[in-house]
């Protein structure tokens, strides 16, 4: 007799993070893959098949094996008009590309971890390919925590003799000077506005942490001169500031540039710490709820067994509110601070998603420390927006409703 597999995503699920590993499988061995919006915290659903049964007993996920008239009731609650939950049918599989200098970094990377602990794979590309054009070979781009601005994520007061940060300007320098380029600057520019393109395209682009400010602060920026000397060897343009075009930005507007280069911070745009008035211990930021039937997109990259998420900083923490463009759609923010956590936009064909902070589950990670072991956090709320992302270019786009 016919059967479904249920892969519930509420509490009682043991590993959260490996069962999108497994929904991602069922896509790669074309089996369909129904995701069931707000039902048990996003559960996951699919035809019966041996093969992934025994892969979800091998990566301890938990699941359950129901008859397919059980199945068409689970549908049918979910249809009814008055429930807020919807079906997307996962089926495309997305080809994954992480943005990432080829140069060992002292720090990780919180997507890079998810994907490799859930076992979703992903190719590392960085400016050659971008400059090469390589981007259009894939459905979804993550940003690793880059500094588009060409400042070199401003470390160079704590850091300019440590060999990873020499290392880091020689391969910038080079792959510059290799494209034509006088300056590093220059072409973060290009590789920024080729992005942009590629998420107009249809492409769906994540950033965390700094790369998120800093990207739009490129485009904000193209053409304009806004490093100090000792990052590219003459002074930024004194009118730097007023030259900045906001309406080339993806989700910000109005923000001031930090001109001191010895300041580890970009521009306002940032919640620091001496702003946010808040303690690691009171640091939570609250997921929106959206109707599943009518914003299929925000309610799949919100799907979670816990609305309440631990915040973590970052070198970009959170996002002020003021200075997010009225279009942007805010997923999940911090009410006290007046501060964003994570949102989203549309561009063209494409969409962006922009999370603060630099690891969900290390309040504060700093250069050099080792990476965190999920095996010891396989429930992370924090980490499931992530694996959200990565899953929501799979579904089969629906007719909007008008």
């Amino acid at each position: 007799m016919a059967s479904e597999i249920i892969i519930p995503m509420d509490e009682s699920q043991k590993d959260h993070l490996k069962a999108y590993g497994v929904a991602y499988l069922a896509i790669k061995n074309q089996v369909e893959v129904d995701w069931l919006l707000n039902y048990r915290g996003g559960t996951f659903a699919f035809q019966h098949n041996a093969k992934l049964e025994n892969e979800m007993v091998v990566r301890g996920i938990s699941y359950s094996v129901i008859s397919d008239a059980q199945y068409s009731g689970i549908l049918s609650q979910i249809s009814n008009p008055d429930a807020n939950m919807d079906i997307m049918k996962l089926e495309k599989l997305p080809k994954i590309a992480v943005y990432s200098p080829k140069a060992k970094q002292p720090w990780d990377d919180a997507v890079t971890l998810v994907l490799t602990y859930a076992e979703i794979p992903y190719d590392v590309i960085f400016d050659e390919e971008v400059m090469n054009g390589d981007l259009p070979k894939y459905d979804w781009l993550h940003l690793h925590h880059e500094d588009f601005t060409g400042q070199y994520g401003k470390f160079y007061i704590h850091y300019r003799n440590a060999p990873w940060y020499i290392a880091q300007v020689k391969e910038a320098e080079a792959v510059a000077k290799k494209f034509g380029f006088t300056k590093v600057t220059q072409l973060k520019a290009t590789v920024v506005q080729k992005m942009k393109e590629f998420c107009a395209g249809g492409g769906f682009m994540f950033a965390m942490c700094n790369a998120t400010d800093t990207f739009d602060i490129a485009l904000a920026a193209q053409g304009v001169d806004i490093v100090d000397a000792i990052f590219d060897g003459d002074g930024m343009d004194p009118q730097a500031q007023q030259k900045l075009d906001y309406s080339k930005t993806l989700a910000f507007k109005d923000f001031k540039l930090s001109r001191n280069p010895y300041e580890i911070e970009f521009s306002s745009i940032d919640n620091q710490t001496f702003e946010r008035n808040i303690t690691p211990e009171n640091d939570f930021f609250q997921l929106f709820t959206f109707s599943a039937k009518w914003d299929p997109i925000p309610t799949m990259l919100t799907q979670n067994h816990n609305k309440t998420v631990k915040g973590f900083m970052g070198q970009t923490t959170a996002f002020k509110k003021p200075l997010i463009k009225s279009d942007v759609i805010v997923m999940g923010e911090t009410k006290a601070a007046n501060e964003v956590r994570y949102m989203h936009g549309t561009l063209g064909k494409g969409t962006w998603t922009f999370y603060g902070g630099h690891d969900p589950e290390d309040y504060q990670h700093m250069v050099d420390e080792e990476p965190t072991d999920l095996a010891l956090h396989p429930n992370s709320p924090g980490y499931r927006l992530i694996l959200n992302n990565i899953l929501f270019p799979a579904a089969k786009k629906k007719k909007q409703k008008t």
